[in-house]
């Protein structure tokens, strides 16, 4: 797998485990990091990511809450939500409202977490092939359409 063009956006209010997330990943990843929903929010705007990974407990925004608020405008990122504490309603809420694809808990392991973002990225590119097949299926059904059309006609 090419990991060059997998890119994540890690959320974290905590400045110390963005230092930490970077240098454990920078070399496999094109690594962008935000300290507030609000910075991340920005990034989105500029950056074509494939993977979302948000810390939940942050002191404006939740992980959930700003998941939740990026959905219309940023549905192809695959979420993961990384938290220290074990809150059975934030998980049922991640799942539900925010669309996480996966649920890790702090501290993460990096092997794991590499692990968990390559196999999200494959997520990411079976989704995106997805949506190109059902895209060249409508337009060849559109084209099979009007050639019936236009023998029914003549």
């Amino acid at each position: 797998m090419d990991r060059q063009i997998i890119s994540v956006l890690y959320v974290d209010d905590e400045i110390h485990n963005l230092n930490a997330f970077k240098a454990s990943f920078r070399r496999l990843f094109n690594v962008h990091t935000a300290e507030s929903a609000a910075e991340a929010v920005e990034i989105l705007k500029q950056e074509h990511i494939n993977i979302i990974l948000t810390d939940q407990r942050m002191p404006v925004t939740t992980g959930i809450e700003f998941l939740e608020s990026i959905l219309d405008d940023y549905p192809d990122p695959i979420r993961i939500l990384l938290t220290g504490y074990a809150d059975i309603n934030a998980v049922i809420d991640a799942i539900n409202k925010g669309q996480v694809y996966l649920y890790i808990a702090k501290p993460w392991q990096e092997e794991e977490l590499r692990l968990a973002l390559e196999k999200a990225f494959e997520v990411f590119s079976l989704r995106a092939r997805n949506k190109e097949l059902n895209e060249e299926l409508l337009l060849v059904n559109e084209q099979l359409e009007f050639m019936l059309r236009q023998k029914l006609l003549s």
